[in-house]
């Protein structure tokens, strides 16, 4: 009696098939900075829990100018992908929503008792709706043309720096007004309700990418000067770079408010529709 089932005998000849497409490296390049800034905040947390809030608050800093890179290298490779945009919320949710608050909270917000820890729970939850606004405004085909180079809310890379304001004063030796634990409790509610807020935080996303000719030594020179003051003397100018942008956010959002009621006088009124009487 002949098999049911009949040997089956491959085609040597045949080319073996590839169970998945090879995946450019342009793709590859901005998730692997991505996960770079995601193993800065998440080794920051573990210096905070070792009591090295120097080295803490530093790799917070690193993971920020990481994010920052991811997306404009992507852009500039042609490498933006929906799998980049998911891993980079994930990335920010860690290194800047939980990173920062539990690198506070370690530091001495935790003398507050179990209000330091509810604002800590404030603060993380603030920036996962953060991310979750700003992912949802990106591809808001309704959006006006004046909100192109601003923020809603302050963004959670922005709002982790600003954060960590207290250890910078500390470490300075600044005049520090935020050190008794309630002070740097309240504080950290205040950052994360700006997080959520709808006050326009300028983003330059529109700034030209080319550079005036006069001005490109200018900016060189500004450039330089800037990261020996940092190497130099990085808590006074992380303590005077954050109290000098929490003093911005109120002259931003007039300087918006009045693009828009400028950009609300050049546009014509919708035309209403009334019903015409039957003849």
């Amino acid at each position: 009696m002949s098999s049911l089932f009949q040997p089956f005998t491959p085609d040597r000849n045949e080319p073996p098939r590839r169970r998945f497409r090879p995946v450019p490296m342009r793709l590859l390049i901005p998730n692997l900075i991505t996960l770079l800034a995601l193993c800065a905040g998440l080794s920051a947390i573990r210096m905070a829990l070792e009591g090295k809030f120097d080295i803490a608050v530093y790799l917070v800093l690193l993971a920020a100018i990481l994010d920052s890179m991811d997306g404009r290298i992507a852009r500039l490779l042609k490498g933006t992908s929906k799998f980049g945009a998911e891993l980079d919320s994930l990335a920010d949710f860690v290194s800047f929503g939980a990173g920062p608050a539990l690198i506070l909270y370690l530091w001495g917000m935790n003398n507050a008792g179990p209000i330091g820890w509810i604002a800590v729970l404030v603060f993380s939850i603030c920036g996962a709706l953060r991310l979750a606004r700003f992912n949802v405004q990106v591809d808001d085909p309704n959006q006006p043309a004046w909100m192109g180079n601003f923020f809603t809310g302050v963004p959670i890379p922005a709002g982790a720096v600003l954060l960590l304001l207290p250890i910078y004063l500390e470490r300075s030796g600044l005049p520090n007004l935020l050190s008794p634990p309630l002070v740097t409790t309240a504080y950290t509610v205040v950052i994360a309700l700006l997080m959520v807020s709808k006050v326009p935080v300028f983003s330059g996303k529109k700034i030209g990418a080319r550079v005036p000719r006069e001005s490109v030594l200018p900016i060189l020179v500004a450039a330089i000067a800037f990261v020996a003051l940092l190497f130099s003397y990085p808590w006074e100018v992380l303590a005077v770079g954050s109290l000098a942008y929490l003093v911005s956010l109120p002259i931003v959002a007039l300087q918006a408010r009045k693009m828009a009621m400028e950009e609300a006088k050049t546009t014509p009124a919708p035309a209403v529709e009334t019903d015409s009487p039957a003849p």
